[in-house]
């Protein structure tokens, strides 16, 4: 069940509520705010928004628009395959550092399949990172994708370390994968639990095995596009079969804020389908498909206008309880805006130490 504001987070029995100040000192809430036209808006100001925390007013401590130096970790899938797409993948560096990026960020790569390689530790260094890049290879068939996501969050929740007033660098993780896990210890609403408090905000790009299987050589002249399980639903008529996480017929009738909170409230149960575009849902992201006519490098492009383009809300918790889960609900004060579209992070979760 998803938690509401006006229902008080239940507490453990054997402690007290404390403030949330001794486990998370500043909490920030990325915003995307776009007009009717879905033009991305840049000229609010701090005053203009209202944020709350479990249905409790905060206090805005920290405004940016898009300024605040980025760390980001690039997670890239090297599984067998996505193999026929990885060329576009090494090709896209120069667009990575240049326009995600920007001049004063620092980034690194991680590869995953059946072993997650951290290949390019944090850089200020774009040649650097581009060299990686164009040199990455596809390996086994595997796909740990949960336990990369782990490791990458551990990359970003380094020093520098928030403070009450300053987030130090905004935390992105872009990950470029399948949306299938195969053999992770981890489970998704685990980490995504850990990337909520580590103010981690996550931006997915979608590889297509189906795409990746048309592009391939074929072989005996047969090609297998339908892996077991990736087709739950028959095609639509006149259009090619889709993976699940693909198909607009799914996509339009899930609630993925509503799934994601359910996500991190429920760690020890498993989530599935949907797992990219829950992991930017739930952290405030965004999720780019590119099956159809969406490229890599559009994907990539789209992400580094957003990020240089959002707002940044910092708020130190006040006046709210510990341990459970956070609603976080970002509006507009003024009624002249209210044709504008908002999005961000649905919360985050405090677990108790026994949960």
């Amino acid at each position: 069940m998803v938690p509401r504001p006006d229902v008080p987070v239940q507490q453990s029995p054997r402690r007290s509520q404390t403030a949330i100040k001794s486990k998370v000192i500043l909490v920030n809430a990325p915003v995307t705010v776009r007009d009717s036209k879905d033009q991305i808006v840049t000229s609010l100001e701090a005053a203009d928004f209202r944020l709350t925390d479990h249905g409790v007013p905060q206090t805005i401590t920290h405004f940016d628009v898009g300024t605040d130096p980025l760390s980001l970790v690039v997670l890239v899938e090297t599984s067998s395959r996505v193999a026929p797409l990885l060329p576009a993948v090494q090709k896209s560096g120069i667009l990575i550092t240049e326009t995600i990026l920007g001049a004063n960020g620092e980034a690194a790569l991680v590869g995953f399949n059946d072993t997650i390689d951290k290949l390019l530790p944090f850089t200020h260094n774009a040649d650097a990172f581009q060299s990686a890049l164009a040199h990455i290879q596809s390996s086994t068939s595997g796909s740990r994708l949960y336990d990369a996501i782990g490791v990458a969050v551990e990359m970003l929740n380094g020093p520098p370390e928030p403070t009450a007033t300053s987030p130090g660098r905004r935390r992105i993780l872009l990950i470029v994968s399948e949306a299938t896990d195969v053999g992770s210890q981890a489970k998704l609403g685990e980490v995504l639990r850990k990337a909520q408090l580590a103010n981690v905000t996550i931006y997915s790009v979608g590889l297509s095995t189906t795409r990746a299987l048309l592009q391939q050589e074929p072989k005996n002249n047969h090609i297998d596009i339908a892996p077991p399980g990736t087709y739950p639903l028959p095609p639509i008529p006149g259009k090619p079969p889709v993976p699940e996480e693909e198909d607009p017929r799914l996509n339009n009738t899930v609630d993925l804020m509503a799934l994601a909170v359910w996500a991190v409230s429920h760690v020890a149960d498993k989530v599935s389908a949907h797992a990219l575009e829950l992991a930017a849902a739930a952290t405030g992201g965004a999720h780019f498909a590119t099956f159809k006519d969406r490229t890599i490098e559009k994907a990539f492009d789209e992400i580094g206008g957003e990020l240089h383009t959002q707002y940044t809300l910092g708020y130190s918790p006040a006046n709210t309880t510990e341990d459970g889960y956070h609603e976080i609900k970002v509006t507009l004060a003024d009624p002249k805006f209210r044709n504008l579209k908002l999005r961000s992070r649905p919360g985050y979760y405090v677990a108790t130490s026994d949960d």
